[in-house]
């Protein structure tokens, strides 16, 4: 007795297409099976993300990302007898093995490819005033899939953000904007942290906002600048000075000398 697997291709935001067998695969009941599919043009699917599933994308019958199996979360009836054949990754090859074949295995079986990208560190501006407060702004490029985006403050609590704009660039990467408005009165060690859920990693970056800065703090930064140069001017002048009636001195000597 047989079963049949077909396997069905999704779309994935990438430029390549994933090519499958035009008939479908057949297996044995109780034997294994391979279903096949390769990237086109040939490319290493090595630190991509691969997922089999059946009929929802969430619950998976294999997954592979960040180099290697992932099994939490994987489909109760596919644990332990599936395998992806990583050594033809590199070459574009996504073969997946199904072991102990059963007739509930019979079916569709979609594949979802698609390529991971852990973006630039983000950069954060000063972009004047809004709302009565100092707008800031952080963006970011190069994401995939669509990262998650937040502010924190020194403590690590999450702050609101004002607006956040998603795009994609050419290369069909993600990029990030977004901002975030600091009262004027307030000091805030600020920073905006953008996170690859799928790889689970993420980059930040910080910056100390100061909300208003004191006349008197000004003055005295002036005062300061005015006073230690007109020192450094009174030091040159002292010491120009000595080195004058120094030799004033040797010559007026010099010249008693001679007259002796």
């Amino acid at each position: 007795m047989s079963a049949f697997l077909v396997v069905v291709l999704v779309h994935f935001p990438a430029k390549f297409t994933v090519i499958r067998p035009h008939d479908p695969t057949t297996a044995i009941l109780g034997q294994e099976t391979v279903l096949s599919c390769h990237l086109s043009p040939p490319m290493s699917a090595a630190n991509m993300v691969v997922r089999w599933f059946r009929s929802q994308l969430v619950s998976f019958v294999h997954l592979y990302h960040d180099g290697k199996d992932q099994y939490e979360g994987q489909m109760p009836e596919y644990q332990g007898r599936t395998e992806l054949l990583k050594v033809a990754l590199t070459d574009g090859n996504v073969p997946l093995r199904i072991l102990n074949i059963r007739c509930s295995d019979e079916g569709k079986y979609p594949l979802c490819i698609f390529p991971l990208g852990l973006g630039s560190a983000p950069l954060i501006s000063v972009e004047g005033h809004q709302d009565g407060g100092i707008r800031v702004v952080c963006r970011s490029a190069g994401w995939y899939p669509e990262p998650e985006v937040l502010w924190k403050d020194f403590n690590g609590r999450r702050l609101p953000s004002l607006s956040e704009t998603t795009s994609r660039g050419d290369d069909n990467l993600f990029e990030i904007e977004t901002a975030i408005v600091v009262k004027k009165h307030s000091n805030q060690n600020l920073s905006c942290c953008i996170r690859n859920t799928v790889l689970n990693q993420e980059k930040e970056s910080a910056v100390y906002i100061a909300g208003q800065v004191n006349p008197w703090m000004v003055a005295l930064s002036v005062i300061l600048v005015v006073l230690i140069g007109f020192i450094g001017l009174a030091v040159n002048l002292f010491k120009m000075k000595g080195k004058y009636q120094k030799e004033k001195y040797i010559v007026h000597k010099g010249f008693i000398l001679i007259n002796k």
